[in-house]
């Protein structure tokens, strides 16, 4: 059997500003072919150049996201003196990032008890020294 080559493992380069991490969750709609264009949409290719951009602008340094089955996981680091709320809404007035927003609400699903939205996650375990 032949080894697919997956994006398990990638080198991480930390910003050079004191930083802090947030984790955050959504669902996709668990059907494979929406699954499989939602990833189209976030490849380097095929992202819009807009998105990168307004994500840069509003001040987010680092953002990943990763997949399995339904389920996404996004890691943001933002300067550490900066809210996560507050650059996402000022990403959202930048160009296009509504219309993302709108076209990628079509393949997201919301957490049951949540709004269709990516959910803040609690940190319920770190390595000790």
């Amino acid at each position: 059997m032949e080894k697919q080559s997956k994006n398990y493992e990638y080198p991480v380069k930390g910003p050079a500003v004191p930083s802090k991490r947030i984790c955050l969750t959504v669902d996709l709609k668990n059907n494979p072919d929406l699954i499989q264009q939602y990833l189209e949409y976030h490849k380097p290719e095929k992202i819009w150049p807009e998105i990168v951009d307004g994500i840069k602008k509003a001040g987010i340094l680092v953002m990943d996201i990763f997949h399995v089955d339904d389920r996404l996981f996004m890691i943001c680091e933002i300067p550490a003196d900066a809210d996560l709320d507050d650059l996402f809404q000022k990403m959202g007035t930048y160009p296009r990032q509504g219309e993302w927003a709108a076209l990628m609400s079509i393949y997201q699903q919301a957490l049951p008890g949540h709004k269709l939205e990516w959910v803040k996650m609690e940190r319920v375990f770190t390595l000790p020294d």
